[in-house]
């Protein structure tokens, strides 16, 4: 089994997205106050060649993000609080095609969850099987999603993702995962915060650390260590949430040797080359 890193593109946003100030919707407002930006992060997109076909985990987003009119002007976040740049060479369809695979091998495709960076390139994969936290789902439709930040109204007519089969199933402090492979070397894990159906993608190899594919649980993993809730879990699934699930984080980390890999770290795809599991001592007490 090999996992992929793939870079469709970049996302700048406010700082205090990265790491939030404030408690409740006061922290949100702060984010959008903010004048200070991050630098161009990456949009990691994973792909998983395994024995029972190619998972996806995110589709990235798309070079549509540069067409006027694409994100709803009347919508703070995306008219003062994102910028976006992804070329079409950088969609995750052509990069596929670079790795000798097509979208119609990829089987399943896992989405963390439904912000347009993480679901803008859905519409390479009308033949997989998708699935989406059923929370993430609901919330992120019409209108109430949009006004949440999602962009429902650019999701492929055919989009109809399956739930996340969750089921009780004690992985460390986590008492349920979805379990997608026959094997059971690929599942999933609830970690709401950032949004309300955040999920993250566990995988383990024998012989290896496993691996986390952890979306935005958090924006670095330095911030997972510190605990730093990013600044717009109010508007997502809390920040008590979001403390929660890094703190299960940690605890898993705690218990086995865990490869770290959030979508916007710039140093995601080298732990994910070099098998870099979190050290130890950097974990604390539980």
């Amino acid at each position: 089994m090999r996992i992929h890193a793939i870079q469709t593109g970049t996302v700048s946003v406010h700082e205090l997205q990265r790491s939030g100030h404030g408690r409740g919707l006061v922290r949100a407002l702060n984010t959008m106050r903010d004048t200070h930006w991050t630098p161009a992060l990456p949009i990691f997109t994973w792909v998983i060649e395994h024995p029972e076909g190619v998972i996806v985990v995110d589709s990235g987003d798309t070079s549509r993000t540069a067409t006027p009119g694409y994100f709803p002007r009347w919508h703070p976040y995306f008219r003062w609080g994102v910028r976006i740049d992804v070329t079409p060479e950088e969609e995750i369809g052509p990069q596929l095609r670079l790795l000798g695979i097509s979208t119609s091998d990829v089987r399943t495709v896992i989405m963390t969850h439904l912000h347009t960076d993480h679901a803008g390139g859905l519409s390479h994969f009308p033949d997989s099987d998708i699935f989406v936290d059923a929370r993430e789902y609901e919330v992120a439709r019409g209108i109430p999603g949009m006004m949440r930040g999602y962009l429902p109204h650019r999701w492929p007519d055919w989009f109809a993702p399956r739930p996340m089969p969750w089921m009780h199933d004690d992985i460390g402090p986590f008492d349920r995962c979805a379990v997608i492979t026959r094997a059971g070397d690929v599942r999933v894990l609830p970690t709401p915060g950032h949004s309300a159906g955040h999920a993250s993608v566990l995988v383990t190899v024998s012989g290896e650390p496993a691996v986390l594919l952890a979306g935005d649980v958090s924006y670095t993993q330095e911030n997972l260590l510190a605990d730093v809730v990013d600044g717009v879990s109010p508007l997502g699934g809390g920040e008590a949430a979001a403390r929660r699930s890094l703190a299960r984080v940690r605890g898993l980390a705690r218990e086995m040797p865990l490869v770290f890999l959030p979508t916007h770290d710039e140093q995601s795809a080298v732990r994910l080359a070099e098998r870099r599991a979190i050290p130890r001592d950097l974990l604390g007490e539980a």
